[in-house]
């Protein structure tokens, strides 16, 4: 067995990754009509099955959802055909691969919303800045405010996104909570205003979030679902008046549901991390997130502050990352104007050692 941590196998809920160097979600806007993930996505997640864990791209659970171009959904037949390819082509190379459950809220347009609608959120509170629509960039809008009734359409449509995330040969879940979206406007109350059951305090903004968790573990199973949070995170013009609670107190309670892993999106350079504290209340494993490269995630692990970490842009640009990372071989150099371009160009056509 390797005494070098990154390559110690562990334990996420029931499924045992063989190292600790997990793939982070990252949108790559390359889904074709129907939004659909295309065929090239079975062979992009399967060169990079040598990781201990993949977490797909951010994937919407719903129509009204979306608020991006060419990003995948989880909602239709042909996406869970369009998913199956991709898990077979995982399986096949020995992988093991999560669906990242999404739902932009606010973030969005009333271009991408079924029958021109406003876009969703927690309270009517424009994001600043400008939105993608297939006209270009224009203005976010002020979205409409959920209706306390509504509120069990979002979990319904969580569910119903796992159980076809299931179908389509996840291994399992990740709910997206994290950058703004959804889940994480409900999170803060810089976006969340309100005053009923949902707002206020932060066991009353958490709601949500433990409501949609424990519904796709319903699906999959405790054993096999997690939440990724983002406590210091000011991406789509998010805020919070403390964070340090906040968020202490959403893994609070999403700890009885025995969830399988807790991914937290904070940077390594953090003065005064969140991840200690979580690491006090939740048990189960612990993925941290935001600027590591090899060393720094071993000192983490080492360090008793994190189980696994997951890195974004340097397995985009590496599908052999753990197996340089082993043997301490230079990475190739990310093409960033191809991260949302279509086609094989920066996204399978990166080269693995010659070995």
């Amino acid at each position: 067995m390797s005494d070098d941590v990154l390559f110690t196998p562990f334990r996420v809920g029931d499924v045992l990754a063989p190292n600790r160097v997990l793939m982070a979600p990252m949108t790559r806007s390359r889904a074709i009509e129907g939004r659909v993930p295309s065929p090239l996505a079975a062979r992009y997640y399967a060169q990079r099955a040598s990781a201990g864990l993949i977490f797909t791209e951010a994937t919407h659970v719903s129509p009204d959802g979306v608020g991006y171009p060419n990003t995948p959904g989880v909602h239709t037949p042909a996406q869970i055909e369009g998913w199956r390819a991709v898990t077979d082509a995982v399986h096949a190379a020995g992988g093991r691969i999560y669906v990242q459950l999404w739902h932009v809220g606010r973030i969005s347009h009333p271009l991408w919303q079924p029958d021109g609608a406003l876009p969703v959120a927690p309270s009517a509170i424009a994001p600043a800045g400008e939105a993608w629509t297939p006209e270009g960039m224009k203005p976010f809008v002020t979205p409409r405010a959920l209706a306390l009734d509504e509120l069990p359409g979002i979990v319904a449509a969580f569910r119903e996104g796992a159980r076809c995330a299931k179908e389509a040969g996840f291994d399992g879940a990740e709910l997206h909570g994290a950058n703004g979206y959804l889940l994480d406007q409900f999170l803060r109350d810089g976006t969340n205003k309100r005053t009923d059951a949902y707002g206020g305090p932060a066991e009353n903004r958490a709601r949500l979030m433990v409501e949609v968790a424990a519904a796709v573990a319903e699906v999959f199973g405790p054993e096999r679902v997690g939440v990724r949070l983002s406590p210091w995170g000011n991406f789509n013009d998010m805020a919070d008046s403390d964070p340090r609670h906040t968020f202490t107190t959403a893994a609070r309670l999403l700890a009885p549901l025995d969830l399988a892993f807790l991914h937290l999106v904070e940077r390594v350079e953090t003065e005064d991390p969140v991840a200690p504290a979580i690491r006090e209340i939740f048990s189960g494993a612990l993925i941290v997130n935001g600027g590591y490269d090899a060393e720094t995630a071993r000192a983490a692990i080492a360090s008793g502050v994190a189980d696994a970490v997951a890195f974004g842009v340097p397995f985009l640009a590496n599908p052999d990352l753990p197996t340089r990372y082993r043997l301490g071989e230079s990475l190739n150099t990310p093409d960033r104007g191809t991260f949302y371009t279509p086609g094989a160009k920066g996204y399978t056509d990166y080269p693995a050692l010659d070995l």
